[in-house]
């Protein structure tokens, strides 16, 4: 069986105490054996945490006894082994970053659609779906037909909706816009966006893309390819079953066998994403962290050293 429970949230609620929950939630968080991550902001909270079943039902009921979190719904999964390090509780200025200061999710995001009804509105040729995850995300899997709008982060998000509402753009003229991320989070907030430039019609996938996978049967689904999700894992298929990527230690970024068949690959150090850009000095570090790595699996011990951090661990 599983020895990890993973717990995925969100909710965009009025939190204007926040940084007053910061040190009570990490205490219980602590006591309860849990690791992860979560966000604290004035517009809500957002993170995943993973522990043993007991410990994660427990800072559940804690969380929904705050009469603000009594509808909070989460998403579980499970993972055989440890899938963070560390507990954190972070205070933000948004629980997902899109940079923009007037639009409230709570009250302004678009329409949601469950799983079992996306199929049937993204294959209508009015609509035009769009993946608002980043670039690194969309590359390893998303829906048939979906836009990429390839952005490095979530703020180049509304710079992309400016572009493509120009005459000629993708979204020039759209009175239907369907939009879709890995857990629901980013959807709600970009759907806020495009309805707050003038888009009425604007539908998001209920639960995002974890929903839809866990929901929908592989001989209906239109989703091509792996999901991206924010821990060790790296990536899950069908059914939530873990999937075939794994990240690269040096630049974080998910490959796959045929990344790790070239010969730019080396284990902890490098991948074909990032070997230009290792200098010696960073590639001698990370040839000691792998090092280090390696003498902890042979006592089959956990080695926590400096992770790299170009990807975040958690949705944003």
């Amino acid at each position: 069986m599983s020895e990890y429970l993973i717990a995925a949230l969100y909710k965009f609620v009025s939190l204007p105490d926040y940084k007053s929950l910061q040190e009570p939630l990490l205490k219980e968080c602590e006591a309860n054996n849990i690791c992860g991550t979560l966000l604290l902001a004035r517009e809500g909270i957002n993170g995943t945490i993973a522990g043993p079943e007991e410990g994660i039902r427990h800072i559940l009921r804690y969380l929904r006894s705050d009469e603000r979190f009594a509808d909070l719904e989460h998403k579980e999964s499970w993972a055989n082994s440890r899938p963070f390090y560390r507990m954190k509780v972070k205070l933000k200025r948004e629980i997902v970053t899109m940079g923009v200061d007037f639009i409230d999710p709570e009250t302004m995001a678009g329409e949601y659609v469950k799983p079992q009804e996306w199929n049937s509105l993204i294959s209508d040729p009015d609509v035009v779906t769009i993946d608002v995850r980043n670039d690194y995300e969309v590359q390893i899997g998303s829906f048939k037909s979906a836009i990429n709008p390839n952005t490095n982060t979530f703020t180049e998000f509304p710079e992309w909706v400016k572009r493509e509402s120009q005459p000629g753009g993708v979204l020039d003229g759209k009175k239907k816009v369907a939009m879709f991320c890995t857990g629901g989070i980013r959807c709600e907030k970009s759907t806020a966006y495009l309805k707050s430039q003038g888009f009425e019609n604007v539908y998001h996938l209920q639960g995002g893309i974890l929903q839809y996978l866990e929901d929908i049967s592989e001989q209906e689904s239109l989703w091509e390819g792996d999901c991206f999700v924010f821990d060790e894992r790296v990536s899950v298929r069908h059914g939530l079953a873990r999937g075939k990527y794994e990240f690269c230690r040096g630049c974080r970024t998910p490959i796959n066998n045929d990344d790790k068949n070239s010969e730019h690959y080396e284990e902890g150090v490098s991948c074909p994403h990032c070997y230009e850009d290792l200098t010696p000095e960073r590639a001698a570090r990370l040839r000691e962290r792998q090092h280090q790595v390696n003498l902890a699996r042979k006592r089959n011990q956990y080695h926590i050293g400096v992770r790299p951090t170009t990807k975040v661990s958690i949705e944003e």
